[in-house]
């Protein structure tokens, strides 16, 4: 499982780099940089569930020794 959270931890964080190559600043908002703008937020969601998926494995690891 650790392994798999790295994997799409990093996964997401290409697909940050190659959106914020694909914005057109100009228009921001318009045309392919919006797509890009959806694509980097969800990736940025993505990043942050699997944080706190890997944070509660964790825990969990950490009270069941503790049991």
């Amino acid at each position: 499982m650790k392994y798999f959270i790295i994997l799409v931890t990093l996964i997401a964080a290409g697909l940050i780099v190659f959106n914020v190559s694909m914005l057109d600043f100009n228009n921001l908002f318009e045309g392919q940089s919006i797509v890009a703008l959806i694509t980097i937020f969800a990736s940025l969601c993505a990043i942050i569930l699997l944080q706190v998926l890997r944070f509660s494995k964790r825990v969990d690891q950490k009270l069941k020794g503790n049991a």
